[in-house]
């Protein structure tokens, strides 16, 4: 297993500090796993960690860092809509999946100390799990953060520095940070190893229904939950477990959503758009920088890009909340396309919608 190139093709070794290649481009992994079978699943294992005969792990460093993540109920909402309930996580939000593996691989590697840009969620779930395996971080965020994530962030004893400007321009901060000290960058965007995360969370939908819905909601800001299901898929149609793809309905903010309208115009890298004030904080990204990786993915399977729209958003939240879902703005804007999407495509049955973050992360 190495990193290769996602621009040129070169090869490296997982245990490089480098955060991308030489050239610029991201990294990937050159991982197959065995095909995809529930005889593979370890059910003795309750976290994400019993799906690791299909994960691209090096070692058992994740033992002593996992926090029970994953295995999330999938409940009943309507007729026509479930929930799969990833903000029941150690730290509230989805983003623990791709944190546990990222982390262990950290800690079987010997890196003591990194940095990570955030506009919350990810942060806390490094912090978290940095905490866990014993590593240092220093964690970015954006003026204007949910104070609680913050406050989150900050508890697990990470530092949070907070940044003015847009969450592009954090990001920006952070990596020449990461340029400057050398420091390793245990990104969410960045480092394919959070991938094998999050692809875990189609193998639990797939063991817990013993199929997989016919529609698919996914959020895509940065895209980290997107391309684990896409990889998760890839794996599905190549064992023969599915023999055609679930519709993935993916949705971008109204004010901020260059992959819509790059996917719109046939592009093969994000739109450049004017970014405007969202609160749905969680996908506010204008310049996503694995969006060659998504929009590929969009195409080869059919996903429909679908806006969330601003004024919609909290009145989606709160008919949620009166059914017992309390959740975050940006899991509310799931809910919100779901209901944009039937005005435009008439009723959409058997759809899994998923609920990322908690309600109390932002309140403000």
């Amino acid at each position: 297993m190495e990193f290769v190139c996602t621009a040129c093709g070169k090869h490296e070794s997982v245990t490089t500090r480098k955060a991308k290649c030489d050239c610029g481009g991201l990294w990937k992994l050159d991982f197959k796993p065995p095909k995809f079978s529930l005889d593979g699943i370890d059910r003795s294992e309750w976290s994400i960690f019993r799906y690791r005969k299909f994960m691209a792990l090096t070692d058992d460093s994740w033992r002593d860092v996992t926090l029970g993540e994953g295995m999330t109920p999938i409940v009943p909402f309507d007729e026509n809509v479930s929930l799969k309930m990833d903000y029941f996580m150690p730290t509230l939000s989805f983003k623990d999946r791709g944190a546990a593996v990222l982390m262990a691989h950290c800690r079987s590697i010997g890196v003591k100390s990194v940095v990570q840009d955030s506009s919350g969620n990810a942060g806390n779930s490094v912090a978290a799990y940095g905490a866990r395996a014993g590593i240092a971080c220093e964690v970015f965020v954006k003026d204007g953060t949910s104070p609680k994530k913050i406050d989150l962030i900050r508890a697990h004893g990470a530092v949070c520095t907070i940044v003015p400007g847009s969450r592009d321009h954090c990001a920006d901060v952070c990596r020449e940070k990461v340029e400057r000290d050398g420091v390793y960058y245990a990104s969410h965007v960045y480092n394919p190893f959070f991938y094998e995360g999050t692809k875990t969370y189609l193998y639990e939908v797939y063991e817990q229904l013993g199929r997989l819905p016919e529609h698919l909601v996914i959020p895509v800001g940065n895209g980290t939950l997107f391309l684990g299901v896409m990889h998760a898929l890839d794996e599905f149609l190549d064992a023969g477990v599915i023999d055609r793809a679930p519709q993935v309905i993916a949705l971008q903010s109204q004010t901020c959503d260059p992959l819509l309208q790059a996917a719109e115009q046939g592009l093969d890298t994000y739109a450049q758009i004017e970014v405007k004030p969202t609160i749905a904080e969680g996908i506010a990204i204008g310049k996503p920088m694995r969006s060659g990786e998504i929009l590929a993915y969009a195409y080869k399977y059919g996903v429909r890009f679908i806006h969330a729209q601003e004024d919609e958003i909290l009145p989606a939240r709160d008919a949620l909340a009166k059914k017992g879902i309390y959740c975050e703005h940006t899991t509310a804007a799931n809910y919100a396309a779901y209901l944009n999407y039937c005005r435009k495509y008439g009723t959409t049955k058997d759809c899994l919608i998923t609920m990322c973050g908690a309600g109390l992360k932002s309140d403000h």
